[in-house]
């Protein structure tokens, strides 16, 4: 079945999560993304979570739908079988996506002397090329300085690493527009793109870096509210916590109304001088309008109110643990088109999702499995590479390369 990306093929060389997800977005939208890795494993062949039988959640989570070959890095020939395959003259070939800082083997400048519109996009930690990753990111730009829980002084990393992810996404983009350049020009391109730059450029986007600079106030920490309008977390009757939010005016006044507090509110834009229709004074008086609404809640369990809230159209959610969710929200189920079940090699049949965008032209690509190290190194050296069967079976006995049954 054809999808957008049919006819690309992309090269990864990777570890952690940026680069193994920018690659698995590629392949989900159709692109052929063969990975390739240490005899032994990359990185990240045994990383947590495991599944119960051992085998790492993390690797079949960011390889779906790629191809594997496995080389030996350190003999000549094999780092010469990578770059060959990188050089591949077919159309909508020789592009490399990799995080893999190796001079004078897979540089651009080197590829290029055959390739000679090749794209490369590699992701350093930050733009001095030192390594950085997520948990490091964060921190150095200030970011767990006001997360967590208000009044408290200990920074809060989060447990997502959010700058890798979009450091990925905007990997794909920045390719698929390089791709676009080389259709147009015929000419390749040499990109780099930094995490700690990406985290940066968002905190700037965000007007984060202009509010430190212009306003004398460090932001502060503010719990679950929400921040600059009003959104807020509430004990129900029965123990249940929800995520109630007001950020714009229909929200505001949706809350209002259901709860009917409208002469509570009203009474405190009269104290105060205010007007609670706009988000930044709701933002200013959360704390008085949260004491307002609290007692609404701890009267009532959320099945007392979901349901009109729902008819309401209101944006409000359970808090519930990643289990809880799996359980009873059925966008994380098989009645989502998004998710299906597919049976990957060692850790059995697991709920696995493909891409979360629908495209008018092309069914959605079937979710897929990860490979296992070294699943398609045969096919791989025969079929893109055209090598002959003797070259093939020389470079398994010489234990250059290894399939899914050869590995260390």
């Amino acid at each position: 079945m054809k999808n957008i990306l049919t006819g690309m093929r992309v090269i990864e060389g990777s570890a952690f999560v940026a680069i193994p997800l920018a690659g698995m977005s590629l392949a989900q939208m159709g692109a052929e993304v063969i990975r390739f890795d240490r005899l032994e494993g990359g990185l990240d062949a045994a990383r947590m979570p495991y599944a119960p039988s051992g085998k790492s959640l993390f690797w079949a989570g960011l390889n779906k739908g790629k191809k594997s070959i496995a080389v030996d890095f350190k003999n000549p020939k094999g780092r010469e079988l990578i770059t060959q395959l990188i050089q591949m003259p077919a159309e909508n070939s020789g592009i490399l996506l990799t995080n893999l800082m190796v001079k004078g083997w897979i540089d651009h400048e080197v590829l290029r002397e055959v390739r000679k519109d090749l794209i490369s996009i590699t992701l350093t930690g930050d733009r001095h090329g030192l390594p950085q990753v997520d948990y490091t990111v964060g921190p150095a730009l200030g970011i767990p300085h006001f997360t967590g829980p208000e009044g408290s002084s200990d920074p809060i990393a989060s447990a997502i690493p959010t700058w890798d992810l979009l450091a990925g996404q905007l990997c794909v983009t920045t390719l698929l527009a390089a791709e676009r350049y080389r259709f147009i020009s015929g000419k390749g391109q040499k990109i780099e793109v930094s995490l700690k730059d990406v985290a940066a450029a968002t905190l700037g986007h965000l007007g984060l870096l202009s509010d430190a600079v212009l306003n004398s106030e460090e932001r502060q920490k503010a719990g679950n509210s929400l921040y600059g309008a009003y959104g807020q977390d509430f004990i129900c009757a029965d123990g249940e916590r929800v995520m109630v939010i007001g950020l714009t005016l229909r929200q505001w006044q949706g809350i209002v109304q259901i709860t009917e507090t409208a002469d509570k509110m009203a009474e405190l834009e009269k104290t105060h001088n205010i007007d609670l229709s706009d988000e930044s004074v709701r933002w200013k008086y959360r704390h008085e309008i949260t004491q307002i609404l609290e007692p609404w809640f701890k009267k009532r369990s959320v099945s007392d109110f979901s349901d009109i809230f729902n008819s309401a159209k209101l944006t409000w959610s359970r808090f519930r643990s990643l289990k809880e969710a799996m359980q009873f929200d059925d966008d994380l189920s098989l009645k989502n088109p998004l998710f299906q079940n597919v049976n990957q090699p060692g850790i059995g049949q697991h709920l696995v999702p493909t891409h979360p965008a629908k495209f008018s032209e092309f069914d959605r690509k079937s979710a897929e499995k990860a490979p296992i190290l070294g699943a398609h190194t045969e096919e791989i050296l025969l079929e893109v590479m055209k090598l002959s069967e003797a070259e093939v079976a020389s470079l398994f006995d010489n234990r250059i390369v290894a399939g899914p049954n050869h590995n260390v």
